[in-house]
């Protein structure tokens, strides 16, 4: 949510910034409506001052015996009454529009930020090479797990339709030391706070990290008010809202191993085949709120957590840092890392880390108050991948497959499979 006191304070830098996400101007339409609001605020406030000052003259009219005057201004005092609901309306009116509109606009980029239109605008910030030998060629993950009879399409488009998987045996197994590797290294290792929330939803909690209203067809509904979440960025994020922190409480760093839900709405026919695009999928988050002048020191520390796991995995991958034009709604800057897949030959996001500013925030009503005691200000909120299970699979079978079809398991992880270092292929 933009803060309406600063668009009218540079109406030319919000354009700008805008303008840098390919939006045409619009700081004078939201001026146009905070003056309505304005006037509707100072309509219903003359009201009321009007009826204050009457009472006090009805009064003196009643001490001195002036019934006539008395009646009169009470029967201008009763027709302020009437017009009163009509003007508390106006009001109320003005200020939702005004909130709607404001909602509805992405954030503002960084001026760091590459512009661009699209993901052929993404910069690549740095990369990292596996010591093991980049595999020339390979079969994708769906051609392993389907050959070795523990990935299973055709069964889950029985149950839920298509883009949903059922993984069976050491598959299901690895998925989940996946996932449980990464909570350990997240909690153990990089001060992050271990949360299981609540996979469910309301309104105002899909609000504030702005999947509502604009993203509404990309949500699965779950009905009496309620949605299944397309990241734990959610409810790890709105822990904080509608509250005031202290500074010293600052940072907070959640992190949660989750379902997620996504209808894939802007996605039909992409990536049909396999596990790179679910309804429903694993994913660690990583959450952080901070004070806004701790905020891109730990956007650099998210992302290098990220980063340490693919690099325990041993998997080549690269950071690229988002376009304007290919940033989320909420993000002020985004770093996308992308892993090598041999099945493919070419590079597949598997995490995203985004600063988001107050523009959260501001959504969720979350503050905290400075160390000076100086009132209180907007948090900033943080959110990445760390990282999507689903995808990391995928990367491991494609990046550990051995010839005779068996998938070698990264030595990090046998820990967490019975101490299993390989999965058997059909031909092992």
């Amino acid at each position: 949510m933009h803060d309406i006191r600063a668009i009218r304070e540079n109406p030319q830098g919000f354009d700008h910034d805008l303008a840098r996400r390919g939006l045409a101007p619009l700081s004078a339409e939201l001026l146009a409506l905070d003056d309505a609001r304005k006037n509707a605020v100072s309509a219903a406030q003359a009201n009321q001052e009007r009826r204050n000052a009457l009472a006090k003259e009805i009064g003196g009219a009643k001490k001195a015996k002036d019934e006539a005057r008395a009646a009169e201004l009470m029967a201008e005092v009763a027709r302020l009454k009437e017009e009163g609901p009509a003007l508390d309306a106006a009001q109320a009116e003005a200020a939702k529009a005004l909130d709607e509109r404001l909602a509805a606009i992405p954030n503002r980029p960084k001026a760091e930020v590459p512009e661009g239109a699209d993901e052929h605008g993404n910069v690549e910030y740095r990369r990292f090479d596996s010591a093991r030998s980049r595999l020339a060629e390979g079969r994708q993950h769906f051609e392993l797990g389907e050959a070795t009879g523990l990935m299973d399409f055709e069964a889950a488009a029985k149950l839920s339709g298509a883009r949903f998987v059922v993984l069976k045996g050491q598959l299901a197994r690895l998925e989940r030391a996946l996932g449980q590797f990464m909570v350990d290294l997240h909690t153990q290792e990089h001060g992050y706070l271990e949360v299981a929330p609540p996979i469910l939803v309301r309104d105002e909690a899909m609000f504030g990290t702005a999947q509502l209203p604009k993203f509404r067809d990309d949500q699965f509904a779950a009905g009496d008010g309620f949605w299944l979440v397309p990241t734990a960025e959610v409810p790890l994020t709105n822990l904080v809202r509608e509250s005031i922190l202290s500074e010293d409480q600052l940072p907070l760093r959640f992190t949660a191993l989750t379902p997620c839900f996504r209808a894939e709405a802007g996605a039909a026919g992409r990536d049909t085949r396999g596990m790179l695009r679910q309804h429903q999928f694993n994913k660690v988050e990583l959450v952080s709120i901070t004070a806004p002048e701790k905020s891109d020191e730990e956007h650099e520390r998210m992302l290098a957590c990220a980063e340490a796991v693919l690099k325990k995995l041993d998997l080549t991958y690269r950071v690229m840092t988002l376009c304007t034009g290919d940033m989320g709604f909420a993000s002020q800057k985004t770093y996308d890392i992308e892993v090598w897949v041999p099945g493919q030959q070419t590079y597949r996001e598997i995490s995203s880390c985004s600063v988001c500013g107050d523009f959260q925030a501001r959504r969720m009503n979350a503050r905290y108050r400075p160390k000076d005691g100086k009132g209180v200000s907007y948090v900033h909120t943080l959110n990445g991948s760390g990282v999507a299970v689903g995808r990391a699979l995928i990367a491991v079978m494609e990046n550990y497959q051995n010839p005779d079809g068996s998938v070698t398991i990264p030595s990090v992880l046998q820990p967490y499979m019975g101490g299993l270092n390989r999965i058997e292929g059909p031909n092992s």
